[in-house]
This record gives structure tokens, C-alpha cells and sequence, in this order.
């Protein structure tokens, strides 16, 4: 039995969830397909498939079999594309995961260069806070912020940037503007849980401080603490990323700038022990071009934020 043309059969069976519809797609008879899965359970000694008259249901160790069956005909597919040394190879599925509010702003809008680039690829993004399990779910690469917990990841790191305090300026023209970490005690803190939760650590010229904020509204998703940033509910500590457009157009805007916070690292994040895809590496290599090309961007626009505050002072 060719084991990858099993693999193929029954990855076709539980896509399509019948020995018909995938008898079709591979262009042979039904009982070729129903030999085939007959010979795959007998030769694994487990059973994949559960059968009744609903239609075929994947077991547990179906279901395993499905995710790794899967990923095998991809990377013979992509080791095909490379023998050839076809230059714009890459195809079939990329799965990627990335934070809501991330990939909203900074991934979504800027896939068509890359897509069009690599036009029999496909990208099924999946959107979501938490840090899920991406052999389960059968991710390629995901892109995650922060300090990695899990030291047995495979990760790289792939762009930075500054965490600030920031409020809307109808906010600070009601409750003032701190000036340092202790005045921060007197303001509504809207607490991020994903993002460092109470506990602020500045650095200035040397000088550690560490404070406990505090607040009404705690959140823990970006989409949360953006909405309540933005109708003037309290200051919060984010990275320049989560509201970089809200930065850059004046309707939130900064304050204790001559206190540091950490930065905020992004990391690519593989699956342990599967070989890095030649499509997750390009979408990699693509998103480290689109943050460092964003982080010149903003500096520019910093820069000439500042020039035009210098002209008015001076006027």
C-alpha cells in the first residue's frame, strides 16, 4: 500500500465526510476509496472512522491521524515545488494565528502583496487573544506578543516596539496628565490582563520604579481596552502597535514620555518538532518586512510631529 496515497484518500474522506464525495475528487471508484481506509485502519491497528447512517465521524485517534496525515501530503507537495525550484511555489492552505486587534490592524489589510505574490496560496487566518494550542488546531505559525512561557517553542523573533501610557485627550483634559509612575495612583487605570495586568515598570536615567495601578474597567482582550480608551474612561499602558493609528492621528496621545517600559517583542511561533513549511517562512519573512517598514513609518512621523511643536513654540 503507498502509505501518502492512504493519507491522501482519507484526508479526502474526512474533508469531504463521505467514500463517495472523495471517490470523486480523486477520480476512482468508491470501493477502491472503502479498500483503501480498510487497509489503513488494518495496517495501524485502530480504528479511524466511525460509520453509521448520519455519514463518517473521525474518532479520537481518526482525528490525530487527519492533522498529521495532512501536513505530511503538504510538505511532500511543498518538497515537490522545491525540486522543481519554482521561485513562486508556494500553495495550498497557510494557517496562521495572531492577536484580534494585531491582525485587524497591521496583517488583514496588508495580505494582498503577499497573495498576490504566491496566487495559488491560500490563508486561513485565525484570530483570537488567547494562546491556543497550535498542534491541535493544526496551525502553521503564529504570531504572538510579549515574553514567551513555554521555553520549548519554537520561536523567533521578528519586530519590537515601545510600550507607552496613553489617554484620550478629552480624559487627560479632565483629570490632568501624570508626570511620573507615583502620580499614576490618582487616574482610572484600565487594566489590561494580557498585557502586563496592575503592575507598571518604568525605567528612568537609570531609576527603577514599579507601581500597582488601579481602576474599574479591567479587560482581557485588546478590543476591550481599545473601546474603553476611547471613550475617555481612563489612561492605560499598550503597546504603540495597539493604537497606532489613534497615535498617529492625535486622538489618544502619550504622556510620561521620558519613562520607559519594556518593549513589546513579536514573535513567530512554530509548532514543536514539525519542520518549518517553506510557505510559513515567506509569510514570516513578509510580516518582518511590513513591521519594520511600520516602524519607519511612525518614526517619521514622530519626528515630524515634533519638528511642527518646536515651529510653534518658537512662533
Amino acid at each position: 500500500m503507498d502509505r501518502l496515497a492512504a493519507m491522501e484518500t482519507f484526508v479526502y474522506v474526512v474533508e469531504t465526510g463521505s467514500f463517495s464525495a472523495a471517490a470523486r475528487r480523486l477520480n476512482i471508484g468508491q470501493p477502491a476509496v472503502s479498500k483503501t481506509i480498510a487497509q489503513l485502519e488494518a495496517r495501524l491497528a485502530v480504528r479511524l472512522l466511525l460509520r453509521s447512517t448520519r455519514g463518517l465521524t473521525p474518532t479520537e485517534a481518526g482525528l490525530a491521524f487527519f492533522e498529521r496525515a495532512k501536513r505530511a501530503i503538504e510538505e511532500a507537495d511543498e518538497a515537490d515545488s522545491a525540486a522543481r525550484g519554482s521561485a513562486s511555489g508556494l500553495s495550498g492552505n497557510l494557517r496562521v494565528c495572531a492577536a484580534v486587534t494585531f491582525g485587524r490592524q497591521h496583517i488583514v489589510p496588508r495580505l494582498g502583496p503577499f497573495l498576490e505574490q504566491h496566487p495559488q496560496l491560500n490563508i486561513d487566518l485565525m484570530l483570537d487573544d488567547r494562546h491556543v494550542n497550535l498542534v491541535e488546531e493544526g496551525i502553521d505559525v503564529a504570531l504572538r506578543m510579549g515574553t514567551l512561557s513555554d521555553s520549548s517553542l519554537t520561536a523567533r523573533k521578528i519586530a519590537e516596539c515601545r510600550r507607552v501610557v496613553l489617554g484620550t485627550p478629552t480624559y487627560f483634559d479632565k483629570h490632568g496628565e501624570p508626570d511620573c509612575p507615583n502620580d499614576l495612583s490618582q487616574h482610572q487605570a484600565i487594566v489590561y490582563a494580557l498585557g502586563g495586568g496592575a503592575t507598571w515598570s518604568f525605567k528612568k536615567t537609570g531609576e527603577e520604579q514599579s507601581v500597582n495601578v488601579s481602576g474599574r474597567i479591567r479587560v482581557n482582550a485588546a478590543e476591550g481596552l481599545r473601546a474603553a480608551v476611547l471613550a475617555h474612561q481612563g489612561l492605560t499602558m499598550a503597546s504603540e502597535w495597539m493604537f497606532a493609528p489613534e497615535l498617529a492621528n492625535g486622538s489618544v496621545r502619550e504622556v510620561m514620555a521620558d519613562w520607559t517600559l519594556p518593549n513589546q517583542d513579536l514573535w513567530a511561533v512554530f509548532p514543536t518538532g514539525r519542520m518549518v513549511s517553506a510557505k510559513a517562512r515567506a509569510f514570516v519573512e513578509y510580516v518582518q518586512a511590513l513591521m519594520a517598514a511600520n516602524a519607519s513609518e511612525y518614526a517619521m512621523t514622530l519626528l515630524a510631529e515634533q519638528a511642527m511643536a518646536l515651529k510653534m513654540g518658537y512662533e
